[in-house]
């Protein structure tokens, strides 16, 4: 898979978009908050700064995201059993999507501060 022309890479990298969409409500889910801070950066208009930073923040989100659900399907197919070692790695990753969340939900919090008391 090496070396394959860009074009074919962006297929690999599209295939993979697309079976996550299908595949996992969460990711859904995370889009469907991204599109909602879209919406309110086009009606509270807070600037270009707040602007990136949100838009930074919803990619993070969906990116971890996109991670957790690449190794929650290796560790299954590999180990499909119930381990202990496994449950703690595939908590951590559910873990870091949380993290990027809350610190999103917070940059959030302080643009909406800053528009309306700023």
């Amino acid at each position: 898979m090496k070396n394959r022309p860009i074009r074919e890479r962006f297929s690999f990298a599209f295939d993979g978009l697309c079976f996550v969409w299908r595949t996992e409500r969460s990711f859904r889910t995370e889009c469907g908050f991204a599109v909602a801070a879209a919406v309110a950066l086009v009606v509270l208009r807070p600037g270009w700064q707040w602007a990136a930073l949100i838009v930074v923040c919803a990619i993070l989100v969906m990116a971890l995201e996109l991670v957790n659900s690449s190794l929650e399907y290796l560790i299954d197919h590999v180990h499909p059993d119930i381990a202990i070692a496994i449950k703690h790695a595939k908590d951590a990753a559910a873990a870091a999507v949380l993290v990027a969340s809350t610190g999103a939900v917070l940059v959030a919090a302080l643009m909406l501060a800053s528009v309306m008391w700023g």
